[in-house]
């Protein structure tokens, strides 16, 4: 399926109204919670600007929508097994594994851990998105949030949108870095690529926070915290950096190796399946009793061997001195 493209422009009674108001009445054919990602993404602009959804309009302004839409997924209970880090009458915090989908979508129709989760409580079928509030990546593992009820789903979705939410992640990139950073790159909808993100100037605002873990001879373990969180944030960060993740597929380039490598790593990057991703650490105020809670996850088996591989890759190449 093809991109959508569709103009519209704000009217007199329509102007001094938010931008993603206005949308769903110009674009009623999609639901509010699209559009509104539409928005945030870039991929609905106000005369030519990406903006936030609480943007006010003006008469004469022109809104433009150029966007994937979605197909409309129904969504099943399915018996799939989650790791449940916590759970309580209002929240759960689930360690997802790679490779297991976060919602139904576009190739992805069952499966996925909404599936689960409508499987594991009937009463999600009444929360957004089975109480999903954010995502990562389906090759990425680690640590998400899921809401309960409809008044935790709201609380953590404002404390989302306030940048209250603490997420911590460790990555793997192909780059010796001499000292952690602040990565400040807007990101948007690649122009030509709808199925990738790209750093755009004048598009959302995204900044990524970094710090050294441990340096290889042509690679480096980070600790990596979003300030913003945008789709594919850490990956178009680091590739724009010249430093993208072990086995990226969107974002990465071929292997790269040391000089000389250990036959065991050269093994091990050749065949890493996935972007050497993994949200380690979560943190959120608890969204009924306010009480700041904390959780944290090891670093999965395949990460694990590929850093053990890079230290022996090291100590190898020191013994040849």
């Amino acid at each position: 399926m093809g991109s959508i493209r569709y103009r519209a422009i704000v009217s007199n009674d329509q102007a001094g109204k938010r931008v993603d108001q206005v949308a769903a009445d110009l674009f009623s054919g999609f639901s509010r919670n699209r559009l509104k990602l539409w928005i945030q993404q870039g991929d609905l602009t106000l005369s030519g600007r990406t903006v936030e959804p609480k943007t006010k309009v003006r008469e004469g302004d022109e809104l433009t929508l150029n966007a994937l839409p979605e197909p409309v997924v129904e969504v099943y209970p399915e018996p799939i097994s989650l790791d449940f880090v916590h759970e309580d009458s209002a929240c759960a915090v689930i360690n997802k594994p790679a490779g297991l989908v976060v919602h139904p979508g576009a190739g992805n129709p069952s499966g996925t851990m909404q599936n689960a989760l409508l499987h594991w409580d009937e009463r999600l079928a009444s929360v957004p998105r089975a109480g999903i509030v954010h995502r990562i990546d389906k090759e990425t593992s680690g640590l998400l949030v899921v809401a309960r009820t409809l008044e935790a789903h709201q609380a953590l979705v404002k404390q989302l949108e306030k940048h209250e939410v603490e997420r911590t992640y460790e990555g793997i990139c192909q780059r010796v870095l001499t000292g952690g950073g602040k990565i400040n790159a807007p990101i948007g909808r690649h122009p030509k690529d709808r199925l990738r993100m790209a750093v755009i100037e004048g598009t959302r605002p995204a900044i990524t926070n970094y710090r050294l873990l441990e340096r290889f001879r042509a690679h480096t373990h980070v600790r990596i915290q979003l300030e913003t969180g945008r789709t594919h944030q850490i990956r178009v960060h680091f590739a724009h950096i010249k430093a993208p993740l072990v086995g990226d597929p969107l974002y990465g380039k071929r292997p790269l190796f040391p000089v000389a490598p250990e036959k065991n790593l050269k093994q091990k990057l050749q065949q890493f399946p996935r972007q050497a991703l993994h949200a380690k650490q979560l943190a959120f105020k608890h969204p009924i009793s306010g009480k700041l809670l904390s959780f944290s996850s090891s670093i999965p088996e395949d990460m694990s061997k590929l850093l053990q591989a890079l230290r022996g890759d090291v100590e190898a190449a020191q013994t040849r001195q």
